[in-house]
């Protein structure tokens, strides 16, 4: 497998006034295509900041990302929405979902920004159907549960075939027997599509699922924890 993520001596420096926060203190790793990675750490550690650039919603202070063989650092906004559409889907906790309208047309919109017309129906009710929601289309999101939002979220986040998905806390909004069927779907959906799965949080029995965990502190890699390496692949 190839490195989908190579993130070279990242440092993120955010200025308050006179004082300077390092979030990011020179931080490598690479993650390989259709890998399952848990970012961990506690509260401060610098994960927020690292999925964020990442997922190509912020840039490093300093050093070099490379994205599915892309170079993030020097690109500017406009640049930056088209890359993080193309190649990155986001599960969020708070699902993210647009209220007034379907759950089909929640999953369209990253179609309608890439532009796509005459795929982008097909394309909606095939991710739904993948995440077991073919009977749920036409629902919006106040008809649906917590678990059922969460995976119209997560066909959000699968139709345009990213190069990676990030889950933030993405159980943190459901109880525990319909968080772990959420990280089984992830798992099932990574298995069968062979995509990046990148989880943010601090739940370790979702840890324990993952292949490897990339554990920060205080805005280092904390080797203390090793890679987290796991036997066998999910």
């Amino acid at each position: 497998m190839d490195n989908v993520i190579d993130a070279q001596g990242l440092t993120k420096v955010y200025r308050m006034g006179e004082v300077e926060v390092h979030a990011l203190c020179g931080v490598s790793f690479q993650i390989k295509r259709g890998e399952v990675v848990a970012i961990m750490g506690p509260s401060g550690s610098g994960k927020s900041t690292l999925m964020n650039i990442l997922g190509c919603l912020d840039l490093p202070s300093a050093g070099k990302y490379m994205l599915d063989g892309e170079e993030v650092g020097t690109l500017n906004d406009d640049q930056l929405a088209n890359i993080r559409n193309r190649k990155v889907g986001f599960v969020f906790q708070s699902f993210n979902l647009l209220s007034r309208t379907t759950a089909l047309a929640n999953v369209e919109l990253p179609l309608r920004y890439a532009g796509l017309r005459e795929e982008r129906r097909p394309r909606a009710v095939e991710a739904m159907e993948a995440v077991g929601l073919g009977d749920r289309m036409l629902h919006r999101p106040t008809e649906l549960s917590g678990g059922q939002q969460q995976r119209v979220a997560i066909a959000r986040a699968l139709v345009n075939n990213p190069a990676i998905i990030m889950a933030d806390e993405p159980t943190g909004n459901l109880d525990s027997k319909v968080g772990q069927e959420i990280i089984n779907l992830l798992l099932k959906l990574n298995r069968e599509r062979g995509t990046t799965l990148i989880i943010v949080t601090h739940d370790a029995n979702i840890g324990a699922q993952a292949q490897r965990i990339i554990h920060l502190r205080d805005g280092l890699l904390d080797e203390s924890n090793g890679k987290g390496k796991r036997k066998g692949k999910k």
